[in-house]
């Protein structure tokens, strides 16, 4: 299971490892179990402080904990966490033998101030990549604190168990017993959610942060590129964020980022916010911007950003990276059947629809690179597209075209997502050329239509193009004052990592152009008053 690469950076890590720990495995006579004994001798192997136990008697086989010896503390997993998963447990191994984790201190505190019995399962797939957040979330938790158990579950290795709890899109986590979420979660999304006083003490928090040189609003590759070049110009910087990342945490392969081969959207989400902390950044996450106030409307005049903590956030410059969300279908029984059969990311759900029929809606590059995904797990695709002819380029609707398993519909309007109130049986759609009306049974609809700018909350406050997005010159600058604006929220063409990295630093110089030239000098006292 291991190879010898992978054996010696393992060993490295295990080295790491300041308390005994224990591996105890339950094993059945499947041919996962022999790959999961397999891959636990291989780590047992490498450390004198690891030791092996096939004597388990947990409710899943094959499955196994990680035991810190003579305590309470374990981390279980069912199946066998490869793929995406391996951090998970590679991470799992070191903290339960005592390597400290990277959190702050303040979240820590959290976890174990934490009151009650918690029985957390987590159902991933190894080709998610929003499932290792929640995972190493709870498994830090479960290290932290005593009365909080977790177990991460392979969903293919479930599937019974999958059927039976309906699960239909991954993560999902259920909480003793009961569906807790659903979707990538981060540690203070969880926290958030459980400690019923925490949103209250950080909007409290909120109310004495002083007044910024820069504030920026969204954590994308736009927000954490113009929070950089802000700050590494000397002035007070912040960056407001409800989810660090963007949509930069829902991709999967990234292969055209100049300089860099190939990665993954958690890893340069997860790269962008550690190059934000190595400057002084106030970064303030979890809070979502309801309204901006502009400078000439206060009477302080400074911009004023109200959240829907009930917070405020003021500024004497902005730059608005808010970026973009799936476009949704808007059609009857989408909202309904959302996470249960409606779903909008192929590559973390795909595994749980094996041998199934599912329908792909959208025509575009990633409609089609869905569609050949999803033919190599699935029984059967359908893609759909409103248009006379796919969008896609060439190589891509060649390679969709020679797979046996895919139906290319075009001109057709979807019209509904029908259930049986508990899951998608099926998909409606009109043909446009002549109206008529058809019927597809399946159990899965992949809606891969583009993106919607995350503007609403600006309508009124500023200029927006018909399409909603920030209209912007060729300096960043919106029809504000003082206001910038940077990525796909905006009108810049192309909708590109690397061009939202570009106009993120863009739009912080000129902030700090306008900072220097424009706007109105704000002594320390009157920044404390504001």
């Amino acid at each position: 299971m291991l190879d010898a690469a992978l054996k010696t950076q393992l060993q490295h890590y295990l080295g790491l490892l300041k308390l005994p720990i224990e591996l105890v495995a339950t094993l059945d006579h499947s041919e996962t179990s022999r790959e999961l004994e397999s891959l636990l001798r291989g780590i047992a192997e490498l450390s004198d402080t690891v030791a092996l136990r096939t004597d388990g008697s947990a409710q899943r086989a094959p499955s196994f904990e990680i035991r810190r010896v003579g305590s309470e503390i374990a981390v279980g997993f069912a199946g066998v966490p490869l793929g995406h998963e391996f951090t998970s447990l590679v991470l799992a191994l070191l903290q339960v033998g005592g390597h400290p984790p990277k959190v702050e201190a303040g979240l820590i505190e959290q976890i174990r101030a934490l009151d009650g019995d918690f029985r957390f399962e987590t159902y991933y797939s190894l080709s998610c990549q929003n499932c290792p957040d929640v995972v190493q979330a709870l498994n830090l938790m479960s290290v932290l604190n005593p009365r909080i158990r977790h177990v991460a579950i392979d969903g293919a290795a479930f599937t019974a168990e999958v059927e039976a709890r309906q699960v239909m899109a991954v993560p999902c986590v259920y909480l003793n017993g009961e569906v807790f979420g659903a979707g990538r979660m981060g540690l203070e999304e969880i926290l958030a959610k459980l400690d019923t006083g925490a949103a209250a003490r950080a909007a409290e928090s909120l109310r004495h942060k002083p007044v910024y040189d820069v504030l920026v609003v969204g954590g994308g590759p736009a927000g954490a590129a113009a929070a950089i070049y802000a700050a590494r110009k000397g002035i007070r910087t912040g960056l407001l964020a409800e989810r660090f990342g963007g949509q930069v945490q829902d991709t999967a392969g990234i292969e055209n980022l100049i300089s860099v081969v190939h990665t993954e959207g958690p890893q340069l989400a997860a790269a962008l916010e550690r190059h934000v902390r190595e400057y002084e950044v106030d970064l303030i996450q979890l809070q979502r911007a309801e309204r901006l106030v502009p400078a000439s409307q206060t009477a302080h005049g400074l911009h004023e950003i109200l959240l829907a903590s009930g917070a405020s956030l003021r500024a004497r410059s902005l730059v608005l990276a808010t970026g973009a969300r799936w476009r949704e279908l808007g059609v009857p029984g989408e909202a309904q059947y959302r996470n249960r059969g409606v779903a909008y990311c192929p590559h973390c759900d795909g595994p749980l629809f094996k041998g199934k029929r599912v329908a792909v809606i959208g025509g575009g590059n990633s409609g089609v690179e869905a569609a050949i995904d999803l033919a190599g797990i699935v029984g059967h695709v359908t893609l759909i597209e409103f248009d006379a002819r796919l969008r896609a380029d060439d190589v891509l609707q060649r390679k969709l075209r020679s797979l046996r398993n895919v139906r290319v519909v075009t001109n057709a309007e979807t019209t509904e997502v029908r259930g049986d109130g508990q899951r998608v049986i099926g998909l409606d759609y009109r043909d446009r050329s002549d109206g008529s009306a058809h019927s597809l049974e399946l159990e899965g609809v992949f809606v891969q239509i583009g993106l919607l700018p995350n503007t609403d909350w600006l309508k009124g406050a500023l200029a927006l193009s018909p399409r909603g997005e920030i209209e912007i010159d060729a300096h960043g600058r919106t029809s504000l004052p003082g206001v910038m604006a940077a990525g796909d929220a905006t009108t810049v063409p192309y909708k590109q990592i690397v061009i939202a990295m570009g106009e993120g630093s863009k739009a912080a110089l000129s902030a700090f152009d306008f900072l220097i030239r424009e706007a109105p000098a704000l002594d320390e006292g009157a920044r404390q008053a504001a």
